[in-house]
């Protein structure tokens, strides 16, 4: 058991990405397998992962046991194929070439992901209804971070801002745990503005889906 202080998190986001390589073939292991003729991955590698397996989609990843025509997808477990149905999860993955770090970020809150319920009852109960676990709610989280135009991350996020398209964010936490995952970025261009309080904008990041962490240790 340990309790310990966010000081010292630093977000970052995609700035620019690689070519987008093709994966011919995703296995059914743990780690899954890619086939992927001529890659250029190494090991550490961060990618955005397109696959025909919904539950892989979008999500990031960290390459691992790269090899000529193969990588493995670290922090993944594609066994269960009523979940990956092989032979189905071929795609692309897309490696993030440059990350701009978010400075002077005051506050990050977090919200959604709460566990949705269907609730129902039959004609002939007379007691309590009951449920069964559905989906999860969109994840969001909220930044508020001191304004600074001047700043190399303004662009960034603004031009994500602009083009609604989902960019990779990088979590680092003080232990050295590492957290990814994809999202929109909606940023408020007009600070806040309270006596004897740091003007400040607001960033949202919009998860499209589940966030992936490596421990520090691995």
């Amino acid at each position: 058991m340990s309790v310990r202080l966010p000081n010292g998190s630093i977000f970052a986001i995609a700035a620019a990405y690689a070519v987008a390589t093709t994966v011919t073939a995703l296995s059914n292991a743990n780690p899954p397998v890619a086939s992927a003729a001529g890659h250029t991955l190494v090991d550490g590698d961060i990618v955005e992962i397109t696959s025909g397996w919904t539950r892989l989609d979008g999500r990031m990843g960290r390459v691992d046991a790269s090899a000529a025509d193969s990588f493995s997808l670290e922090g993944y477990n594609t066994t269960n194929t009523g979940v990956y149905p092989a032979g189905t999860g071929a795609g692309s993955v897309r490696k993030v070439s440059t990350w701009q770090e978010i400075k002077q970020t005051l506050t990050s809150t977090s919200q959604g992901g709460e566990q949705q319920f269907y609730t129902y009852s039959f004609l002939e109960d007379t007691g309590d209804d009951k449920q069964i676990p559905t989906t999860r709610s969109a994840r969001s989280i909220v930044l508020t971070i001191a304004d600074d135009p001047s700043l190399p991350q303004y662009a960034v996020l603004a031009a994500a801002d602009e083009d609604r398209e989902p960019r990779a964010i990088r979590f680092r936490l003080p232990n050295g745990d590492t957290i990814y995952f994809r999202a929109y970025v909606s940023m408020s261009k007009m600070p806040t503005t309270t006596k004897n309080e740091a003007m400040a904008i607001t960033v949202t990041l919009s998860l499209t889906g589940e966030p992936t962490r490596y421990s520090a240790a691995a």
